[in-house]
């Protein structure tokens, strides 16, 4: 039987990655490090087609592969995660879905205060430019028609591209 100090290395960071941006990507990076295994976590996974979650959880699987791919970080796995609307369970709900892990990054008070509860080890994700690096920023200049592709890894350009994503969002959100 492995014992659990076989998994003590082994970490947990979620996100919506709606879509995945740079400011992101300093995260899984210091992340990643930091652990033996990282599990990404997309969160909402159960979200799509709507302005504040465009794009479906296989689209944010694809970008965050292929940029893993690219950065050549091998040490992690990528798991869809749907909300949950009972607080309490969420944590044990995560715990099913995933692959054993130890710690949880995150910087979100409830995010740390349900896996605290639930006996993980919490650490500080680390900062990044909140300003310039967020989904709802990126969001807001796809649908404006402003330069955001220097905000998103280039892997995440291409699947938007692809995906014709920006007309998604600017049809859903109504251009506003």
């Amino acid at each position: 039987m492995v014992s659990e100090h076989y998994f003590s290395g082994h970490s947990l960071m979620i996100g919506r990655f709606q879509p995945l941006h740079n400011g992101h990507m300093e995260v899984i990076r210091k992340c990643a490090a930091e652990s033996e295994s990282l599990i990404i976590g997309i969160g909402s996974a159960q979200y799509s087609h709507e302005c504040d979650n465009p794009f479906t959880a296989g689209e944010r699987y694809l970008m965050i592969d292929e940029v893993m791919k690219a950065e050549k970080i091998a040490n992690y796995c990528i798991v869809p995660i749907e909300d949950l609307k009972r607080h309490s369970l969420w944590a044990w709900q995560v715990k099913s879905l995933c692959p054993p892990f130890t710690t949880v990054y995150s910087n979100n008070p409830l995010t740390r205060r349900l896996f605290g509860e639930a006996g993980y080890k919490i650490k500080e994700s680390p900062l990044y430019n909140r300003e310039v690096y967020s989904g709802t920023v990126v969001r807001k200049m796809m649908i404006e028609g402003d330069s955001w592709r220097s905000l998103v890894p280039g892997k995440v350009a291409e699947i938007i591209d692809y995906i014709d994503g920006v007309s998604r969002l600017r049809e859903i959100s109504g251009g506003e």
